[in-house]
């Protein structure tokens, strides 16, 4: 079977979206940046189909997604471990696979972590709004969320695919395993104070370094929220105005328990926000981070 490069969505998944590596320098028109959560899996998954690092892949949250191909393409994927079928033949997991025309790939449930990412030689080809063909769920910019029935068409190929590709996303396995997502396992994330920090006790920043929490259920792409942790206590009172927000930013709500800002993240906000967390792996695990998983701040740099 062969036809127009495209993969039809047979099953869309808890929440399957368009990713890239989003549409930053859009946040003085109030554009969030979004993009794929898990950064250094979405690019390993790219490098090992042959692509560029902004194409495009899918992120799953969960149970995956099942597609079938319409013509021969090749594919990756990565992120959360899970079973690969192809066909109803288990595939190599963070491995390129070549799959015939008409045949159906089935990404499985996650093992661990949250998010898996596919990759497909050529990139999924979209429409761009704003440089990116990145879903945005809270601007509701980019392609809509996946659904059965859609089709997704794919870009021309560009060089030979990987096999082995050096180097790994978030966590500890060779294509981005989530080690946040293991049962178990602990979420530790680097916190460089400010720009607010003034605006806590000098006690309950102390004991922010020495406290546990939660992820809690209510985490989505726009923020991991925490639970079960001490609140954080403020020196002053009053209202802050609204300032601008970035990636990684930790701002505290009235109910002290913080929020890590993650892609989807608005532009601007009016609670303080105690400290950032660097772009990097921290971020990536924080992708991965299922409910109940624990949480802890470090110090990160000089503070």
């Amino acid at each position: 079977m062969s036809g127009p490069r495209g993969l039809l969505v047979l099953r869309a998944g808890a929440l399957t979206t368009v990713q890239d590596r989003g549409r930053p320098g859009y946040a003085h028109l109030g554009v969030p940046r979004s993009g794929a959560l898990d950064a250094g899996a979405h690019a390993l998954a790219n490098r090992l189909v042959g692509n560029p690092v902004d194409a495009a892949t899918l992120e799953t949250t969960l149970d995956g997604v099942a597609l079938r191909a319409l013509a021969p393409v090749t594919v990756a994927v990565t992120g959360a471990p899970c079973a690969v079928r192809a066909s109803g033949r288990p595939v190599a997991w963070g491995e390129p696979v070549w799959l015939p025309g008409g045949a159906e790939l089935e990404v499985g449930r996650a093992e661990s972590g949250l998010r898996s990412y596919v990759a497909v030689r050529g990139g999924f080809g979209v429409p761009a709004v704003l440089g990116s063909r990145a879903t945005d769920l809270l601007s509701g910019l980019g392609p809509p969320v996946l659904a059965a029935g859609a089709l997704l068409p794919v870009g021309p190929p560009g060089r030979d695919p990987a096999r082995g590709a050096d180097g790994a996303g978030a966590g500890a396995g060779p294509a981005g395993s989530a080690g946040a997502g293991a049962a178990g396992s602990e979420l530790v994330l680097p916190l460089r104070l400010g720009p607010r920090a003034d605006w806590f006790t000098a006690e309950s920043i102390a004991g922010l370094w020495r406290s546990g929490y939660r992820v809690s259920a209510l985490s989505n792409r726009i923020g991991l929220r925490t639970e079960a942790g001490p609140p954080l206590r403020r020196a002053r009172g009053g209202e802050l105005p609204s300032e601008g927000m970035v990636l990684g930013a930790v701002q505290v709500p009235p109910d002290g328990l913080p929020v890590v800002f993650l892609a989807d993240h608005p532009v601007t906000g009016g609670y303080p926000v105690i400290g950032v967390i660097p772009e990097g792996p921290p971020l990536d695990a924080a992708a991965q981070a299922r409910p109940g998983t624990g949480v802890r701040f470090v110090r990160a740099g000089r503070n």
